[in-house]
């Protein structure tokens, strides 16, 4: 018999309550002051932690540990109305979502490292990509050997987001039995980081780090040895939909901002709302915009079902970015000359908000795993990668 009572396609009062929550503290604490730290290249002392107050960071993790033991959906939601105020301050939401998952999940510290992580005074980042790999996460040239108590480590990371302010990183690197995932201790003399340059996301910050014979204890290898690479794709597939709702919402703060701007605005004696010109292709975003949340939403569900997600994440990944960049392109344009200015909050939503074409994979890698998961592998083959040991996986 057909279940009519549920109400799949609807989110449940608590989430809705939960979203609520979330903006009105977004909306009153963190959306005026967003231009002025988008410009700068850190947050200002403590902003971290009041996040962690408003019990904002390491959302999954679990009570045990002194997390809310929040569901995907809800992570998702937070992420999403941090961005409507902050994107910056929603990449800290979602890193350290993502992260204190990962440890608590995997990770023999968890009792140690989580705690802290939760009241805002540990960071931890994930790197994963080198100079000659990009997408190729397979290709990775970083070596792990086992020595006495631990692992030495060689190599180079590059695209660290969050590096500058992290205390610790998980470093994906091969060893004899395949890929496998360290937490790294940023401060040791062997590490050396650099940082980079880059037009958006400064206050979170991106760099790389070098690996000189590191040793690492092995109670940091998180997970088992060679197990690296499948547990980084498996994080791929809840990454893509937490950043599409990042890069949805900065959108439409980017749209609220210019349907008040052009019911101001007059020209010809008519206010710019006046025209379809305006008014049409903002009917246009807000449509695409609303159903790429929707296909987030759907991600995240299966996810917390365990069901197979990953050709809706790689979806969500090659779209969403896209439509949002597309629309706040198109708000900066309504607003005219003004909109070209960093007098407003547009041209740093749009550098922000750039970024997340690249990271977690391009377009192209995503329709790449998209015509995989729906021809098959045969039908759209990958290089094969030689492991060190000779053979190719």
């Amino acid at each position: 018999m057909i279940d009519t009572t549920s109400v799949p396609c609807v989110l449940s009062d608590e989430l809705e309550m939960f979203r609520d929550s979330v903006r009105s503290f977004a909306q009153t604490k963190l959306a005026a002051g967003y231009l002025q730290r988008a410009l700068c290249d850190e947050f200002p002392p403590g902003f971290y932690r009041q996040l962690a107050e408003h019990q904002l960071i390491g959302l999954e993790v679990g009570a045990e540990h002194g997390g809310q033991a929040a569901s995907h959906l809800a992570a998702g939601i937070a992420v999403e109305e941090i961005a409507r105020a902050d994107f910056n301050a929603a990449y800290l939401v979602f890193n350290s979502t993502v992260v204190g998952s990962l440890v608590q999940r995997i990770s023999p510290l968890a009792a140690q490292l989580l705690p802290p992580l939760v009241r805002g005074e540990l960071k931890l980042c994930l790197a994963l990509t080198e100079p000659g790999s990009g997408s190729d996460a397979a290709a990775m040239s970083t070596i792990a050997t086992a020595v006495r108590g631990g692992w030495r480590l060689r190599g180079e990371k590059t695209s660290v987001t969050g590096l500058p302010s992290a205390e610790l990183a998980i470093v994906f690197a091969r060893t004899e039995g395949g890929s496998s995932a360290f937490l790294v201790d940023l401060h040791d003399p062997s590490v050396a980081r650099q940082r980079f340059r880059d037009p958006g996301l400064r206050p979170v910050g991106r760099g790389a780090i070098s690996l000189d014979d590191t040793f690492v204890p092995a109670d940091r290898l998180l997970g088992e040895e060679g197990r690296g690479f499948q547990l980084v794709m498996h994080e791929f597939d809840y990454t893509r939909a937490l950043l599409g709702l990042m890069s949805i919402a900065a959108a439409e703060a980017a749209i609220d901002m210019t349907v008040a701007y052009t019911q101001q605005r007059t020209t010809f004696g008519q206010p710019l709302c006046s025209y379809q010109g305006v008014t049409f292709p903002i009917a246009e975003h807000l449509t695409q915009l609303e159903a790429a949340r929707w296909l987030c939403y759907r991600a995240l569900s299966l996810r917390a079902l365990g069901r197979p997600h990953t050709r809706e994440a790689a979806m969500v990944k090659w779209w969403a970015p896209q439509l949002a960049v597309r629309a706040i392109e198109d708000c900066i344009v309504l607003h005219g000359h003004i909109g070209w200015s960093d007098e407003m909050p547009l041209q740093s939503l749009r550098r922000d908000v750039s970024g997340l074409l690249i990271g977690d994979g391009t377009p192209q890698i995503q329709k790449l795993i998209i015509a995989r998961e729906t021809f098959g592998r045969a039908a759209v083959p990958r290089p094969a990668v030689p492991n060190p040991n000779g053979r190719t996986p």
